[in-house]
């Protein structure tokens, strides 16, 4: 399986308890965002355009554990930016793992070899590697080149030294579905313990407004990719997700299973938007965000968006709503 039975074993007892308290809404994964800044510019990324008084902001590592604790979720999600340029990442990191929670650091690899060293292998961290596709496309959706090879020079290091690692891709119109599936061929090649895919998101403010799948050609799409897929790519993610993103299932965004937390407070909803007030404390994100005014046929900017950050939650709760679906993503997974 993609997820370690540890991690799977959390999740599950730390669902059942959710239920058992009759929660309602509860996070199962911390975006926790430390910065901005990167050292890439993507075309499709919608975090790099702030200005750089924004890009100059970082959390400190107290708000970083400070943010977990009030949260509680089970796993966190280091995106960016790129985190690996927080300067003080290694104690972000480490203060997570003593809390027990399972990391996954979102980097572009760029600075990883180099920086392996702050780290030490652990269960709860995997390094999660941004690989877009094959050489030449990674390196044209990035807008450098070079930055493949550099990534897949550092997965391999990473592993022979002990770590977990998987792949993250973002998927946009016009790829070649063939090439998608040649690419999954690669990764699982290097010997990472899974993937994760998903659509990307329409960003404001994201240079390249004009290859973001719609719903409907992302659902055909996906469908060309996963229909058949094989029994060795191996997906670090819900199989009811990759069934949602194929349109066999339908589905309603849980924003709150992946709170964000960035340099301006808990964002609401989700990890997408910024154009509503941001919270203060999770606590008032939780109780004061009107969620009916968000998800698909609710709120224009979530039109066509099948992110995995806002999916991924109900697929995973879906995952563990009964027996029969436990079964049936056992056998998927394997």
């Amino acid at each position: 399986m993609a997820v370690p039975l540890s991690q799977g074993l959390r999740v599950f007892s730390y669902i059942m308890k959710q239920k058992l308290k009759g929660v309602e809404r509860y996070p199962l994964v911390l975006m926790l965002e430390p910065l901005f800044r990167c050292n890439l510019e993507c075309k499709g990324c919608g975090k790099i355009q702030f200005p750089e008084e924004i890009l100059g902001k970082r959390l400190s590592v107290k708000e970083c554990l400070d943010a977990a604790e009030e949260c509680g979720a089970p796993m966190v999600s280091i995106p960016g930016g790129e985190p690996l340029i927080h300067p003080e990442i290694d104690q972000i990191v480490d203060g997570l793992v003593k809390q027990k929670r399972y990391i996954y650091l979102c980097t572009n690899a760029i600075l990883l070899e180099r920086k392996l060293h702050l780290f030490t292998p652990s269960k709860y961290l995997t390094f999660s590697i941004h690989l877009d596709g094959l050489r030449e496309t990674h390196d044209k959706m990035v807008d450098r080149k070079g930055v493949f090879d550099v990534a897949v020079k550092a997965i391999k290091a990473a592993k022979d030294k002990g770590f977990r690692v998987t792949t993250n891709t973002t998927l946009f119109d016009g790829e070649d579905p063939n090439e998608v599936r040649s690419f999954f061929d690669f990764a699982m090649t290097l010997g990472v313990e899974g993937m994760m895919i998903s659509p990307g998101y329409q960003y404001e403010k994201a240079p390249d407004q004009e290859h973001f799948l719609r719903r409907e050609k992302a659902r055909n799409f996906f469908r060309s990719v996963l229909g058949d897929r094989k029994k060795n790519w191996k997906f670090n993610q819900s199989p009811f997700f990759l069934e949602f993103l194929m349109g066999n299932k339908e589905y309603r965004c849980t924003p709150w299973g992946n709170p964000t937390r960035n340099v301006f407070g808990w964002q609401r909803p989700c990890y997408l938007m910024s154009d509503a007030p941001y919270a203060s404390s999770f606590r008032e994100l939780m109780e004061k965000t009107d969620w009916e005014l968000y998800g698909t046929g609710r709120h224009p900017k979530c039109a066509d968006c099948m992110v995995h950050c806002g999916y991924e939650p109900t697929a995973v709760i879906d995952t563990f709503s009964s027996l029969k679906n436990l079964v049936y993503a056992a056998r998927a997974s394997v």
